[in-house]
Formats: C-alpha cells, sequence, structure tokens
C-alpha cells in the first residue's frame, strides 16, 4: 500500500511540474489607445506615427499615405518586402484593397513600448496546434521600428522567407 501511495503522490508530482510549465494564452490589450501615453512628447510621437502608420497604411490600405509615415530611403528586414518607400508600395500594392480606416489597429495588440528612436508593437497570433490540427494556441508576433525625422525609417520583425 506504501508503494502505490508514493507512486501515486510521484505521478501527481509529474502532472503539477508538467502544469506549471503550460503556456499561458496571449491576451491583447483591452484600450489601445492608453498605449499611445508617454510620459516624453517625443515618444508619444513616435508611438502615434507608428499606431497610425499601421491603421491607415497597413491595415486601411492607403498606400497613397506612404510618403506620410515611410521616410524615402526606408530601411527594411522583412525578408518579403523590398527595401525603400517605393519598394514598399510595390510589394504591398499586390494586396492592397483599401479599406475605410478606423480608429483603432484591428489586429490584436498586446503591447507599444518607444524607447530612444525605436518603436515596438507586439500582436496576439492564433496559430494551429503542430499536433493538432482541430486546436490552436497563441504566440507574439512582434514588429520594430526606427523613427527619423517624423518618418519611420527601417523595420524590423521575425518574419521569415516566404516560398516562391
Amino acid at each position: 500500500m506504501k508503494k502505490v501511495r508514493i507512486a501515486f503522490a510521484v505521478i501527481i508530482a509529474l502532472l503539477f511540474v508538467n502544469n506549471s510549465f503550460a503556456q499561458l494564452p496571449v491576451i491583447p490589450l483591452g484600450s489601445q489607445k492608453t498605449l499611445l501615453q508617454s510620459n516624453s512628447r517625443k515618444l508619444a510621437a513616435n508611438k502615434k506615427l507608428v499606431y497610425d502608420c499601421w491603421r491607415e497604411l497597413l491595415e486601411a490600405g492607403h498606400l497613397e499615405l506612404a510618403d506620410k509615415y515611410l521616410a524615402e530611403n526606408y530601411m527594411q528586414h522583412n525578408p518579403n518586402v523590398p527595401t525603400g518607400r517605393k519598394g514598399f508600395v510595390d510589394f504591398f500594392s499586390k494586396f492592397a484593397n483599401p479599406q475605410p480606416i478606423v480608429d483603432t489597429i484591428k489586429a490584436p495588440v498586446v503591447a507599444m513600448v518607444a524607447e530612444g528612436d525605436l518603436v515596438v508593437i507586439s500582436f496576439a497570433a492564433k496559430l494551429p496546434e503542430p499536433s493538432d490540427s482541430t486546436k490552436t494556441y497563441t504566440n507574439t508576433w512582434f514588429d520594430m521600428f526606427r523613427i527619423e525625422n517624423g518618418k519611420i525609417a527601417e523595420h524590423w520583425d521575425g518574419a521569415q522567407k516566404l516560398k516562391n
């Protein structure tokens, strides 16, 4: 009987340890407008620039606004998108379907952080569970932008090359 209790205790402990390392779901922030706040006017302006660019240029597809947000010599580190403002516009023109511009980002925003000339915005992503296609899990996607002279001058994200 003592061996059964010890075995039972070991199984319970292993289950507890296993659950303690389970992934927590990524939860989007409730109010995006709070993300734009900062004690620094410069950092608040940089956040607003990225926020507005995301809403108007990327999500709403208004590529005619590219010169408002992107420096002409915009540097792109996503391996699928050409560098330069013209390269950006040429690439996204293939997918553009201009929509009305809305007040918030449609994607599920988790956080927005600004420091110096950099702004990082993160999003919750729902992905298919590799071991069971009927299930999903959440992950986080990050985009980082460098601001120069009031425009986005550089961009980084975690994208990998797409198959042609």
